[in-house]
């Protein structure tokens, strides 16, 4: 058999115009073939993509977009790839925009409102045919690249009914409210919050802790722990202790995170501390293992899969040029109330 001709840019890529010669046809013709127009035939279309796949032809999707002035890209920013929480969040917005023909360019901010900044910069050069950004807080200059560029930009992880704002989350502080609400049900009155990371979802889980513990007027600040160090099961052991050596009289302590919580209940085994017993323990996501740890861990279920499912939904509707049903989409969160707590 004959190797097919492969007479390329002096870069060795294979190109539209060595696919249309291989195909016999002209290169207008073999990209309309690839797009699927109606008006190229079964026929040619057939031959055009045998072509491709023997020549190994991948597209440039910064050429198509710069020819048709439309991308198949989508910007999404999350703040780590290293917790499970965004990992599920990633999975959804793929399942849900592959299929439509579009891939996600992932970003990584690493908490830093600068670096999300510069992200930005960079991504919007590419021309991406929609953002998708984690949460509401950032830096004016990434607010000023958003709106002037555009684009259709869906919020994730939060909500709001600011107009003209679309989101897809929930309310971190009412989830914050809640599980600081069930311990106080379980009859606890020293509530401890242990944080880490003290990124801005943090903080309002940290403000729906304090506002339940005003609410029943045993709010005390010097029950606060908080740590600005990545969230981890070995950190959350390390702030366990000093809790326990420093806060004696604490009877419950809600951890902003289940990998913190998780560190916690593994040092209360080492220390000898009954959980619930001694110190009743809660988290919040109900991320994996969490359900396996002894005692299995009381924490807050967070939407995160269906909140990049709802939230990729949406910025395909706008993508479209069609109107949501609803500019914000509030899932929820369940308490899981397991032996911690």
């Amino acid at each position: 058999m004959n190797e097919p001709t492969r007479r390329r840019r002096s870069s060795g890529r294979v190109t539209l115009q060595d696919v249309a010669r291989e195909a016999g046809v002209s290169p207008i013709t073999a990209s309309r073939a690839l797009r699927k127009e109606r008006g190229v035939g079964a026929e040619l279309t057939a031959r055009v993509e045998a072509a491709v796949q023997r020549l190994g032809y991948v597209p440039d999707p910064a050429a198509r977009a710069l020819a048709s002035s439309r991308s198949t890209q989508v910007a999404v920013l999350v703040p780590l790839l290293s917790n499970a929480l965004f990992v599920d969040l990633l999975e959804a917005v793929h399942r849900t925009l592959f299929p439509a023909g579009y891939q996600a360019l992932i970003g990584v901010t690493h908490y830093d409102p600068q670096e999300e900044e510069q992200l930005l910069r960079s991504y919007l050069a590419h021309r991406p045919a929609g953002l998708l950004v984690t949460g509401f807080d950032r830096t004016e200059g990434a607010r000023q690249l958003i709106h002037a560029s555009g684009l259709p930009c869906v919020h994730l992880m939060e909500a709001t009914d600011a107009p003209g704002v679309y989101c897809a989350g929930f309310s971190q502080l009412e989830a914050g409210m809640a599980i600081t609400e069930h311990l106080l049900a379980r009859g606890h009155r020293r509530i401890a919050f242990v944080a880490a990371q003290l990124d801005p979802r943090t903080l309002q889980r940290a403000e729906g802790y304090r506002r339940a513990m005003r609410r029943a007027g045993l709010y005390d600040a010097r029950l606060e722990l908080l740590c600005p160090e990545h969230s981890s099961i070995a950190l959350g052991a390390r702030l366990f202790e000093e809790l326990v050596q420093t806060r004696s009289d604490v009877g419950a302590v809600f951890f902003c995170n289940d990998d913190l919580a998780q560190g916690g209940l593994l040092a209360a085994h080492r220390l000898g501390v009954a959980v619930p017993g001694q110190l009743a323990v809660a988290g919040f996501n109900d991320l994996a293992g969490s359900d396996q740890m002894i005692p299995p861990l009381t924490t807050v279920r967070t939407p995160r899969y269906e909140v990049g499912e709802a939230g990729a939904r949406m910025l395909l509707q706008l993508m479209r040029g069609e109107s949501p049903a609803a500019s914000c989409v509030r899932l929820g969160y369940q308490v899981v109330v397991r032996e911690s707590a």
